[in-house]
């Protein structure tokens, strides 16, 4: 069960580091949100709801550190989609818009790690 439990932990950070390469490319490039960012929000996503349930484990969950993160990664979600519907509608994302889906997701690590 354990093994199970890390080859989640393996998704999870796949997902993590899909969204957030693509999401530095494009800081260093165009600007813009593509479908890869959405499709690494949601391998995440998915993978992190897993290890939310207590299987495999012999300790006890932080259930507020991940309200916190699921909070931080609907609101990624959120603003993955309104840029997605601005760029086709106008072209381009507005730039405070792309910005904070990028420290969001880094924010979001930043929890995984830091907060025990």
């Amino acid at each position: 069960m354990e093994i199970l439990r890390h080859a989640v932990v393996l998704v999870h950070l796949t997902g993590f580091a899909i969204l957030f390469g693509s999401w530095v490319v494009e800081a260093v490039g165009r600007r813009r949100v593509t479908p890869l960012m959405t499709w690494g929000m949601l391998i995440a996503a998915v993978a992190g709801l897993a290890l939310a349930a207590p299987w495999g484990i012999s300790y006890e969950l932080n259930y507020a550190k991940i309200g916190v993160k699921l909070v931080i990664l609907l609101i990624i979600g959120a603003l993955l989609g309104i840029g997605t519907g601005r760029q086709r509608k106008t072209g381009s994302v507005a730039p405070a818009l792309f910005w904070l889906i990028g420290i969001l997701t880094f924010v979001n690590a930043a929890l995984a790690v830091l907060w025990r």
